[in-house]
């Protein structure tokens, strides 16, 4: 859970959040923080300057989150801000989980980004099973968040309907 999080944002800021293949180490941790702190303080779309904020959660979670997006979003500012996140992962060497065709899941040693293609055989293999913890990269909002949302068991999530595990 992170009750915590961004706490000088209403629970309805407008939340994304980026799995990444792995955590980055201590250089490319420095230079994304160095580069996301620019990057939000430079958000601006049409004259409009974001309020946007951004940590990373559990070492390998990247979430931002802006305020003003909830009530009036702007899907030009979002783009705009996404391509220069990508280019920054890519200049410090770090590579987004794709949400289309990965999974993240918790494993021993942190986040886990697994082909969906994979997963009948990685549960098959017990790799997976109805309690390995799943990340939902899709919350909306930093409330969701703050309430607990970011993962869930397998078996309670589109995984666990697909494949029918109870």
């Amino acid at each position: 859970m992170h009750p915590d999080i961004f706490p000088e944002l209403p629970d309805d800021a407008r939340l994304w959040l980026l799995g990444l293949e792995a955590a980055p180490g201590a250089g490319a941790r420095a230079a994304l923080a160095a580069g996301l702190d620019a990057l939000m303080g430079q958000w601006r779309h049409k004259g409009h300057a974001y309020a946007g904020r951004w940590t990373l959660l559990e070492g390998q979670i990247l979430a931002i989150a802006e305020p003003d997006m909830a009530s009036n979003p702007s899907g030009c500012a979002i783009d705009g801000m996404f391509r220069r996140v990508r280019g920054l992962l890519a200049e410090t060497g770090l590579a987004p989980v794709d949400p289309a065709t990965h999974v993240l899941v918790r494993a021993e040693d942190g986040w886990r980004a697994h082909p969906k293609a994979a997963l009948e055989a990685l549960l098959l293999d017990g790799t997976l099973d109805a309690a390995t913890p799943v990340a939902d990269l899709a919350l909306f909002a930093v409330g969701d968040l703050r309430a607990g949302r970011l993962q869930a068991p397998l078996a309670r999530t589109w995984i666990g309907r697909k494949f029918k595990v109870a």
